[in-house]
């Protein structure tokens, strides 16, 4: 493989030196703080229905655990897992939507992904 040892580099201007862009319109650099207080509907209603399907497979979990619901123990460590993996995320997007909602400082709809 051959190198090239001989190429003449030029320096990119830099932001400020460009006279193109002077007086242009660009819009990916407006900030408009009203933008970010929309509030994700969809996000949060998947948010609360995954908060409550956890607690739901954990209180199962624990029902064949405690035995006043017949199943195997391999039976309540698997409804423990998706109860788990369930109850995380939804009780981590709501306490971020209640926060938001209560007005708390650093807590902003805009942290809440949207569907």
């Amino acid at each position: 493989m051959a190198s090239r040892r001989n190429v003449n580099y030029t320096r990119l201007a830099d932001d400020d030196d460009y006279i193109g862009n002077e007086g242009r319109y660009d819009p990916r650099f407006d900030y408009s703080p009203g933008s970010l207080d929309e509030i994700p509907w969809k996000s949060i209603a998947l948010a609360l229905f995954l908060l409550f399907l956890g607690c739901g497979l954990i209180l199962l979990s624990l029902f064949v655990f405690t035995g006043h619901m017949g199943g195997d123990k391999g039976q309540a460590y698997g409804l423990l897992g998706l109860g788990a993996l369930t109850f995380l995320p939804g009780f981590y997007e709501t306490r971020i939507a209640y926060y938001a909602w209560r007005g708390a400082q650093g807590y902003r709809y805009a942290s809440i992904p949207g569907y």
